[in-house]
């Protein structure tokens, strides 16, 4: 089965505020639609990001990344027909469709209602109503409605691809949702439990909202990396970026900092994106040599591009000589420089085996080392 999420983000959305439109306004750091788009990376095989002619800047933006652009209609069915269009040929079989205007969708649920896809035509998260209901005129109660049976929609509201296109070209508009669509269609709907955090964005206040449930929902990756490098011709080590003499070098394809290439692949590790020598084959002659910091910079660039800040980094060094301790003030020093990070990130320190081991015969050293990423 092949499964795309279309991302309508064709709205005007002032009501928010700000004098933009809510998808493009600053949220955490990064603007509300660039969260919702990275919470569908990874679970689908195609994202269509469904824009508005207005937005000429941000169609250049993302014309060259891995998303399906499509533009919108005059309302919001006409948004998501053009969405449902724009795969026509990619041979979808399931397709999610979510506002993008709720950038705290979790995993969880976005996986629910594709597992709910499953066994039923249509699928979309719904919270039952818990408050009591009042119809009101004129500023004052004039009624209650009964809660009974009664759900709150929330997206991403899921559909046998064939099937939306099918009922979405028969219906004659003005529906609130794609479920209204979907059952006009004659499709049966089930109800996925939906999540209090799942918040759409439309007051001003509701921007504090999503901060906080962003804060308790936080995204933190932890990556460990081993390296080893065993001693051979020479007069000094490269250990952390630090040159510090010693009787023997370390043997290796590039500069042989074992230091550095744990913390690299710590990096890669927290990202699930492999190793160094992934990215930097030592069968490539290019590397032969190379400083290692290339290595770091590298992994460091990377964790940007996927939008996630290093929080600290920890190396340990196993080694019975040389010794670390008065090299480790200027090593915490260069690998924060590289890093982009403050002293007090970095962490840098040394242990023997007690003489075990090829490390405690003087063979080599060997590094481990953490580092703990947080979604930006």
């Amino acid at each position: 089965m092949t499964t795309a999420a279309i991302i309508v983000a064709a709205g005007r959305g002032l009501r928010a505020g700000g004098g933009t439109p809510k998808q493009w306004r600053a949220l955490a750091g990064r603007r509300v639609a660039d969260w919702t788009i990275d919470r569908f990376r990874g679970l689908v095989d195609y994202i269509v990001l469904v824009l508005s002619d207005e937005d000429a800047p941000t169609w250049e933006e993302f014309r060259e990344t891995d998303l399906i652009l499509a533009t919108g209609g005059a309302d919001r069915a006409g948004s998501v027909r053009n969405g449902l269009q724009a795969l026509e040929n990619h041979q979808v079989t399931r397709v999610l469709i979510h506002d993008v205007a709720r950038p705290c969708v979790s995993a969880h649920l976005i996986q629910n209602v594709l597992n709910a896809l499953d066994t039923h035509q249509a699928a979309a998260p719904g919270l039952p109503v818990t408050d009591a209901l009042w119809i009101g005129h004129d500023g004052s109660v004039s009624g209650t409605q009964d809660r009974s049976n009664l759900f709150a929609a929330q997206t991403p509201q899921g559909f046998h691809y064939d099937a939306i296109v099918k009922a979405h070209a028969a219906h004659p508009g003005g529906a609130a949702d794609d479920v209204e669509v979907a059952r006009a269609a004659g499709l049966e709907v089930c109800i996925v439990p939906g999540d209090a955090d799942n918040l759409k964005i439309t007051r001003p206040e509701d921007f504090a909202r999503v901060e906080r449930i962003m804060g308790t929902t936080m995204d933190v990756r932890l990556g460990n990396g081993y390296d080893v490098h065993r001693f051979g011709d020479g007069d000094h080590v490269i250990l952390c970026g630090v040159k510090v003499p010693h009787e023997r070098g370390l043997q290796g394809h590039s500069d042989a900092d074992v230091g550095m290439h744990a913390v690299t692949d710590a990096i890669y590790g927290a990202l699930v994106q492999g190793d160094i020598g992934q990215h930097f084959p030592p069968s490539d002659p290019q590397w032969k040599g190379a400083a290692s910091e290339i290595f770091l910079r590298h992994a460091v660039e990377l964790a940007e591009t996927m939008g996630y800040r290093i929080s600290n980094v920890d190396c340990t060094l196993v080694c019975e000589h040389p010794k670390i301790g008065p090299h480790a003030p200027k090593m915490k020093e260069e690998m924060s420089k590289i890093m982009g990070l403050r002293a007090d990130q970095v962490s840098v320190k040394a242990t023997t085996s007690e003489r075990l081991g090829f490390t405690g015969r003087s063979e080599g050293i060997a590094a481990l080392a953490t580092a703990c990423l947080v979604k930006a």
